[in-house]
């Protein structure tokens, strides 16, 4: 059994599309959380091609399994 790599997919509106910053929390699409990288980035693609023409939108995922556990990471190289 594959082991369970947490990835959390979220976006919105930017303050600046050169930033990570967002306009409005309150308005921040949390896509959900996947089991592995390759489910995220399967509706992280879905989702930026549906904002594909707003140059201030963008979507993220999040490594979460680096921020719960980052000495098995680190360790795993």
């Amino acid at each position: 059994m594959a082991r369970q790599l947490l990835h959390l997919v979220l976006g919105g509106e930017l303050v600046d599309p050169q930033s990570t910053e967002f306009k409005d929390l309150s308005k921040v699409d949390v896509v959900g959380l996947y089991p592995n990288y390759a489910e995220a980035e399967k509706a992280w693609r879905a989702k930026a091609q549906q904002t594909v023409d707003d140059a201030n939108t963008r979507y993220f995922v999040v490594h979460l399994h680096r921020l719960l556990d980052p000495s098995r990471d680190a360790a795993e190289g």
